[in-house]
């Protein structure tokens, strides 16, 4: 039976545990017996995925589970599918969200609350290996895949009127890919890192186009609500504690390669980038 929660390996002490939030000059704590629900999209390698026994594993869920045990609070991981994650966080289901989300101004303008940014991602084009689609310009009068509420679909979206094509829309990643090898549409706009793992470990016939992409943006913690702001504190706290031990670069290095780890430079635009 497939495991549906991932509890991180801390355990709560009967005091309050203060740990320094965004700034280092405030101070943001786990509430007491607290376990917070922490939504996801497990199809969405290698950020988030589910194994061969059935866990929860990935980028994501590693950076998560790190952050928790610095930061003494418990959690419970469901996975609910993109949007229904995001359902669940503006119902009040849920605490948060971490899926490989992109921080943006339209998200932020509707309502969406984000952590320091942990991994930069770009977008690009993906088609099947042997098509001779080789840019932009070769879409004209074809349809692309898309998934629903992603930056791969705004992404598409800003160039369908330039360059003459339609998109289609699928609910995940896995469908949307196999729509491009049967050819029901010409390509499909993906979160790079994401298109290139599932090629590379699938064996997929496809191949990311690199004169593609755009400039891509920060992945963030979420929260909906702004009681949860201490969530996203201690996620920001947490996530400077990893960053400074290496951590986090074991992390982006077992799932992507060294190469994957972020400069200093890098790093320091992700962090700029933060919630409103």
């Amino acid at each position: 039976m497939k495991k549906a929660v991932a509890c991180a390996a801390a355990v709560l002490m009967s005091a309050v545990m203060c740990v320094p939030a965004m700034a280092g000059e405030t101070e943001a704590a786990a509430p007491s017996g607290k376990k917070y629900v922490i939504a996801t999209d497990t199809v969405f390698k290698p950020f988030e995925y589910t194994d061969d026994k059935g866990d929860f594993v990935g980028i994501d869920v590693d950076i998560l589970a790190a952050i928790a045990k610095d930061q003494g609070f418990d959690y419970e991981l469901k996975s609910l599918g993109w949007d229904s994650a995001i359902a669940a966080c503006q119902a009040g289901q849920a605490d948060g969200m971490i899926a490989g989300a992109s921080i943006t101004d339209e998200r932020k303008k509707s309502g969406w609350m984000f952590s320091d940014g942990y991994f930069n991602a770009t977008q690009s084009l993906t088609v099947k290996e042997d098509s001779d689609i080789a840019g932009f310009d070769d879409l004209k009068g074809k349809t692309v895949g898309v998934k629903t509420g992603t930056q791969g679909a705004s992404y598409a979206e800003s160039l369908k009127e330039q360059y003459g094509f339609s998109i289609t829309y699928f609910e995940d990643s896995p469908t949307m890919y196999q729509a491009v090898l049967g050819g029901q549409v010409v390509g499909c706009f993906e979160d790079t890192p994401i298109m290139l793992t599932s090629i590379k470990e699938g064996k997929l016939a496809l191949k990311v186009l690199d004169n593609t992409q755009n400039e891509g943006s920060p992945y963030g913690f979420a929260v909906f609500n702004k009681d949860e702001q201490a969530l996203v504190d201690l996620f920001n706290a947490g996530l400077k504690d990893i960053k400074a031990d290496g951590t986090y670069a074991e992390i982006i290095t077992k799932y992507l390669g060294a190469d994957a780890v972020p400069s200093e430079t890098e790093a320091d635009t992700e962090a700029s980038t933060e919630a409103e």
